[in-house]
């Protein structure tokens, strides 16, 4: 139809069938980045935040995500995810935490969505555990930074690099 793997020839929506892909060794890192005022920033960098330790808890929530994303996102596939890991880099100049998400797998389908997503729920919990102190935190600049494994190969963002 489209060239979209996820609809038929017909328009409809489906999961794509990977039974027929090779098992490899497959990687993606994601990154994201949460701004906070002053105050919230050095509350968060110094775990002095009522709720506790914010980073440790994102850092949970976010490998529960990625673990989780098939139950998330409509046509992801269910994944035996090997590894997670969860960095933050406080940035005081921007009064900001950047995120970066690195996900591992050897299965049929890469792991992006998976990386994304436990960005995605590492700042939204970092939002959650700080509201009281800050509302105008802004979550922003999610994306795929590197990915590696299957037929497309390997993929570094330019900028980020």
């Amino acid at each position: 139809m489209n060239g979209f793997t996820h609809m038929d020839e017909k328009g409809n929506v489906r999961m794509v069938d990977v039974s027929d892909k090779k098992v490899t060794d497959r990687r993606a890192v994601a990154g994201g980045t949460i701004t906070m005022n002053p105050d919230t920033f050095n509350k968060v960098v110094n775990n002095t935040a009522r709720k506790g330790n914010v980073l440790e808890t994102a850092r949970i929530a976010g490998i529960l995500a990625a673990k989780q994303t098939h139950t998330l996102i409509p046509m992801c596939h269910p994944l035996n995810i090997r590894h997670v890991q969860l960095d933050f880099h406080p940035d005081e100049n921007n009064t900001a935490i950047h995120i970066n998400a690195r996900v591992r797998v050897s299965e049929r389908t890469g792991v992006e969505m998976e990386a994304m997503t436990a960005v995605s729920i590492a700042a939204l919990t970092i939002y959650d555990m700080c509201k009281s102190y800050d509302r105008t935190m802004v979550i922003s600049d999610i994306r795929l930074l590197e990915k590696s494994g299957g037929k497309s190969g390997i993929f570094i963002r330019e900028e980020d690099a």
